[in-house]
């Protein structure tokens, strides 16, 4: 028996996963997607896209998640789109306000794509102290607006 996604989020990311691989992943399993196909998708997402600092990663794990439950998969279904858009904002919302902000160098103080800030917020321990808090939280967030849907979980 799987555990809820926020617990296997957080395990996923404890265990060494980037912060979108860990949210993307907890959700897209819950919705029949194979576990190691979502850690790919999700790979180049961390670090604030592909170590950047842009959009964090739990962040874009999280809006993945929405698109792979809720997202269009024909020109027909132009509704979905517009549902992905509204649950997109609405989740942006109430990180936002929780955390602060959504870009990943803004959350750690650090901008993950200098090499020199990358090791000193590796020494500092940044990432083990304020990550595992952004993943919880953006797992959080995401399942409380799924829970509006009964049906998300496919599995």
């Amino acid at each position: 028996m799987k555990s809820d996604p926020v617990t296997s989020a957080a395990d996923l990311f404890a265990q060494g996963y980037n912060c979108s691989q860990s949210v993307f992943t907890a959700f897209a399993e819950e919705n029949g997607l194979d576990p190691a196909i979502a850690l790919k998708i999700a790979t180049s997402f961390g670090g604030g896209i592909g170590r950047t600092g842009n959009v964090c990663g739990a962040v874009s794990g999280a809006i993945l998640a929405i698109g792979l439950i809720h997202g269009m998969d024909s020109l027909q279904e132009s509704g979905k789109k517009e549902q992905c858009y509204a649950l997109d904002q609405e989740f942006i919302q109430k990180f936002t306000a929780k955390f602060g902000s959504i870009e990943c160098t803004k959350l750690l103080g650090y901008n993950l794509g200098i090499p020199a800030e990358r090791e000193e917020a590796g020494k500092k321990g940044v990432i083990k102290h304020i990550c595992p808090g952004l993943v919880k939280g953006a797992a959080e967030i995401l399942e409380e607006l799924l829970k509006k849907d009964k049906d998300y979980r496919k599995t």
